[in-house]
């Protein structure tokens, strides 16, 4: 249950702690006084986007924080889950906003995202507007009821999990088919250009080879030229490179024992001159096989023209990517081949994923459709209970004959407040305190279905009064009893109801206006719910029936 609110430079708020207790707590308080501030400051400790004009006038910062007690409602496994420390009995969580607009949250003082205070605080508290009104029309809403009245949470996980299997069978089958018939339709040019990349047996680094024997095959006049001189400096006549070599081998071997390193020198000698004579048998060699051949030049100049078309054609650079190219469409023709037999598999395999989706289904409507007269019995109760003594409700559930993310089921409640005429669409004929009243029903009705601690009713009396009003606070009563209740109310009926009162009320300060609040003792209790009787003119008459009022309840 929410045990403290703490809010610092929020909006009209400089300071507030109010602390909470168990039962029916009611906040009263002048049109505009700062009653919805306080709704406003709660909402940012349950994750709601953080706005800079919500801190106070000249002020750097603004901290709402709340402390809950979770001793009794198991949540450890989400703060396990999500990193957060965890206290045994409590639960503290803290909102920060900064005039330069960032915003921090925090768990326990740990970190926390907005999205894990959504998904905390929907554990811990609910807060009913007069906006949830406009909700209850919605088919959306309609659905959440239903499932959460009965328990779904887990039916409606394994639909879930089956519904999104199928689908993702489903457009796996379909990506298949589409690839199916466009590559079938282009397995006849898949053919050609297979066909046209085996003929050419590529060869990895051909082109290289071919590039370079192209360049010798255009120059072999020079080759041939160039070789026959450098041969003949080498060898070739009286005054070679070579010979004379030899003379300076010779001489140096006469002399080698006189001077030192003289055996040194003769070797390296030795080893250049080895060296010659085996380069200039090898240019010898090159010489003579080096020969002018047409023939060859014009095979090697059309092999390497087609490569270079080839590579254009199917937009790549070298002959590796040709080959590439030529494997990947090898692969291709393979997968057309054994097409029907993917689609045969995965046909079936959707068929399957479809009778378990079939089969979740029908066990969620089902679930549905059982609590539907469960529900109607109910609602009709207490809205007899709160004025409505011909009220009707019929739950029609219609099977949509395709399956969604959320059933199969269209589901609409139906409302009549008068005899003899059908249930409608509630938004089509619910008038606003109709579904005032329908809705604190419906509130009513999930009280004992979930487990949460804390509810608060923000305003959601409109276009009651009178004793209807006097029966609203008594269902906000009796809820109270298994959690705890705070309805923010502008009707003394209802807050004559409460276990604890607080007034919210607006200071005249010297440069500003400042909202506060105060928790009332019996006394400032008539005071207060007898102005709500009269209004700013309280008269003896008021004060009578506030202590009337008072006196209903047991304190």
């Amino acid at each position: 249950m929410l045990k403290s609110l703490y809010i610092s430079n929020y909006v009209l708020i400089e300071e507030l702690n109010i602390k909470f207790d168990s039962g029916f707590t009611v906040i009263t308080g002048e049109t505009g006084a700062g009653k919805s501030i306080i709704i406003g400051a709660l909402s940012l400790v349950m994750g709601q986007r953080a706005d800079m004009k919500a801190i106070k006038q000249n002020c750097d910062k603004c901290i709402v924080e709340v402390e809950f007690d979770i001793s009794l409602y198991n949540l450890k496994p989400f703060f396990d889950e999500n990193e957060l420390d965890f206290g045994d009995n409590q639960c503290i969580i803290r909102r920060e906003i900064n005039s330069a607009g960032k915003s921090r949250a925090f768990v326990n003082d740990t970190p926390a995202s907005l999205n894990v205070l959504r998904d905390l605080t929907v554990h811990l508290i609910d807060i009913h507007s007069q906006n949830e009104n406009l909700q209850l029309g919605n088919d959306i809403y309609q659905r959440d009821l239903i499932d959460n009245f009965a328990q779904n949470q887990e039916v409606i996980a394994k639909y879930k999990i089956a519904f999104e299997n199928w689908k993702n069978k489903a457009a796996e089958l379909q990506k298949i088919k589409n690839l199916a018939l466009k590559q079938t339709s282009e397995l006849e040019y898949l053919k050609f250009q297979f066909q046209q990349l085996t003929d050419f047996q590529l060869v990895d680094g051909e082109q290289e080879e071919l590039e370079q024997e192209l360049e010798t095959l255009n120059h072999t006049e020079e080759i041939q030229t160039e070789l026959l001189y450098a041969n003949n400096l080498l060898i070739n006549n009286d005054l070679t490179i070579i010979s004379q070599l030899k003379e300076s081998l010779n001489s140096i071997n006469k002399i080698k024992n006189y001077i030192s390193n003289g055996d040194d020198l003769h070797k390296r000698l030795d080893s250049v001159y080895i060296e010659l004579k085996d380069i200039a048998l090898e240019i010898n060699l090159l010489s003579e096989k080096i020969e002018f051949n047409p023939a060859r030049l014009e095979y090697v100049g059309n092999r390497l023209s087609e490569l270079y078309s080839l590579q254009k054609r199917f937009n790549v650079r070298t002959v590796s990517e040709l080959i590439a190219k030529r494997d990947e469409i090898d692969n291709q023709l393979i997968a057309i081949e054994n097409f029907d037999e993917a689609i045969l598999t995965l046909e079936k395999s959707v068929a399957e994923n479809f009778n378990i989706l079939k089969e979740n289904g029908q066990i969620l409507t089902k679930s549905r459709v059982n609590v539907c007269k469960p529900i109607e019995n109910t609602l009709v109760a207490e809205l007899v209970e709160l004025g409505i003594p011909h009220a009707e409700i019929k739950i029609e559930i219609i099977d949509y004959q395709e399956f969604t993310e959320n059933g199969a089921d269209n589901i609409s409640i139906l409302f009549s407040a008068n005899k003899n005429h059908l249930p409608q669409p509630i938004a089509q004929v619910a008038s606003g305190g109709e579904i005032s009243r329908l809705m604190l029903a419906i509130k009513s009705l999930l009280i004992n279905k979930i487990n949460l601690p804390t509810i608060i009713f923000d305003e959601i009396d409109t276009g009651v009064s009178g004793d209807i009003a006097h029966r609203v606070g008594n269902i906000m009563e009796r809820m109270s009893h298994t959690m705890q209740v705070i309805a923010i109310t502008h009707l003394p009926q209802i807050a004559s109801q409460g276990q604890h009162h607080f007034r919210v009320y607006k200071t005249d300060e010297k440069k500003s206006v400042a909202t506060k609040i105060e928790k009332l003792s019996f006394e400032n209790r008539v005071a207060e719910i007898a102005q709500m009787l009269s209004g700013s003119t309280v008269t003896d008459a008021a004060m009578e029936n506030a202590k009337v009022l008072l006196s209903l309840k047991k304190f």
